[in-house]
């Protein structure tokens, strides 16, 4: 975590601020893991190799999130930072690299999905859902001058685009018939999961703690911030 004098919550805040991470890193863990079971279970039954995926993701989004939950588990969290960048970015990797393979399968005509009424539910849901827990990341993240929170932040918008995949190729799948929508989106995805893997692997997913109120501006000394987290 980087540390500019004069930047960054006071010790109070910031242990406020840590407390909220570690609750929202639990409220992601347990929603992921229903979100597994549900997928994976509904996925199996109804062929959909989409569902199993995407179960599969939030399997990855646990280990993201525990990855976080570890490195503020002690005092010296600081320290974590790195390794907890690691393991979101090889998350994001893995993710990335089965999104590709089951889309290429798909592509190929290998099974066929069935309709999935549970399906679209949970993808409905975690589309409503997600957003707002990566929003709450992100926020948080960055006023706490966390890397790894806003990485797996991203992570889990990555699962709210997954979500929304998922949706839209089971939709056109029982109304349309249409295979080959869900794949080709899928591959899409994969293309952002491998951009957001480097810049956690990089450790580019945030910059300096943000100011306190009547600090005066400064520029952060973190190199990278691609997605633009901070700003002078």
């Amino acid at each position: 975590m980087t540390t500019i004098p004069g930047i960054g919550p006071n010790p109070t805040r910031r242990a406020l601020l840590q407390g909220r991470i570690r609750w929202l890193v639990a409220a992601t863990i347990t929603y992921n893991v229903i979100e597994a079971g549900v997928a994976i279970t509904a996925g199996t039954i109804a062929s959909s190799a989409a569902l199993i995926g995407f179960g599969l993701d939030s399997i990855v989004e646990v280990a993201s999130a525990a990855a976080v939950a570890w490195q503020f588990s002690v005092t010296d969290h600081e320290r974590r930072e790195k390794t907890a960048l690691r393991v979101i970015a090889v998350s994001f990797f893995a993710l990335a690299a089965y999104v590709t393979f089951d889309a290429v399968r798909a592509l190929l005509g290998t099974g066929q999905a069935e309709h999935s009424t549970a399906g679209l539910i949970l993808a409905g849901l975690s589309l409503l859902i997600m957003p707002f827990l990566s929003y709450a990341q992100r926020r948080t993240g960055r006023e706490l001058g966390s890397a790894s929170a806003v990485a797996d932040s991203k992570q889990t918008l990555l699962c709210t685009y997954l979500s929304g995949v998922l949706l839209v190729g089971l939709a056109l799948n029982s109304l349309f018939g249409w295979s080959w929508a869900d794949p080709i989106a899928a591959l899409i995805i994969a293309a952002v999961a491998v951009k957001e893997g480097r810049e956690a692997w990089r450790g580019d997913a945030c910059c300096a703690p943000m100011p306190m109120a009547g600090a005066a501006t400064a520029t952060s000394s973190a190199d990278g911030c691609g997605d633009g987290c901070c700003k002078d």
